[in-house]
């Protein structure tokens, strides 16, 4: 068998089904809304991500999976119309919100998910998915950015499958299978014909900075899902005796996956 016979996107598609991961719905993620939006611009993820953007010769920009404009709203005052795309309404209000506060008169929002029409969604000189692109069927979100994209495309996706050191799942009592890595999209890219840049962002993980115990466990539980009373014991136990650097657990990465179209 060679490489070309291989359909990296149905192995995806597998995969994530092994892992049985409960794709977090929109109502989880609009009571995160408000949070989220007062961390965001000031995040390092956010400045190394906006680093690796090229927007020469760029007016305007599709944010998928927007949140409250982390992305977007980083770059807006360089460009002529930003369009940011959720499935999380309470997630497009604080874009708006956002984008009110700092001036910006040319923010659009769109009510959409991954898997909806996306006939109305405007192509854009540059197109953004970040931590955005564990969905169903990664072989068609990526062709839709793609589509959707004039100049260039840029993305994250988990590199290592896990979104919590498995130390601390291991605390924890469970054993939480991996999501697809990011090399599914290298290969499905690929055969698209697609020859992308590849590089990644290493930042702390999301519990280094939990402000005591309740907060650690309530971003433990966003991961791995609702914590019995016996796992809640457990990880408290294993918390008290932990140092600060064994709590944060491993650092968080993210492939850093980009594309130009042809001219």
């Amino acid at each position: 068998m060679t490489i070309e016979a291989i359909d990296f996107g149905r192995l995806y598609r597998d995969h994530l089904a092994i892992a049985a991961r409960t794709r977090k719905t929109a109502s989880a993620w609009d009571t995160r809304a408000a949070g989220m939006a007062a961390k965001a611009l000031r995040s390092h993820y956010t400045r190394d991500f906006v680093a690796r953007m090229d927007l020469t010769g760029a007016e305007s920009l599709l944010d998928v999976g927007c949140g409250p404009g982390t992305i977007a709203l980083a770059v807006a005052g360089r460009l002529k119309r930003v369009l940011g795309l959720d499935y999380s309404q309470a997630m497009l209000d604080a874009m708006q919100a956002q984008a009110a506060a700092q001036g910006f008169g040319h923010v659009e929002t769109l009510h959409r998910a991954w898997e909806d029409d996306w006939s109305d969604v405007p192509r854009c000189d540059i197109a953004v998915a970040s931590r955005a692109t564990l969905v169903d069927d990664i072989a068609a979100a990526l062709a839709q950015l793609n589509t959707k994209a004039r100049l260039r495309v840029y993305l994250t996706h988990p590199v290592g499958g896990h979104f919590i050191d498995p130390a601390i799942q291991y605390a924890v009592g469970r054993s939480v299978p991996t999501v697809p890595d990011y090399i599914y999209l290298v290969n499905i890219l690929h055969r698209m014909g697609i020859h992308p840049r590849l590089d990644y962002l290493v930042h702390e993980s999301r519990l280094a900075d939990a402000q005591d115990w309740n907060d650690y466990a309530r971003r433990v539980a966003w991961s791995l899902g609702e914590l019995s009373g016996d796992e809640t014991a457990r990880l408290r136990a294993w918390y008290e005796r932990a140092t600060p650097a064994q709590r944060a657990g491993e650092p968080m990465r993210w492939a850093f996956i980009s594309w130009e179209k042809p001219c």
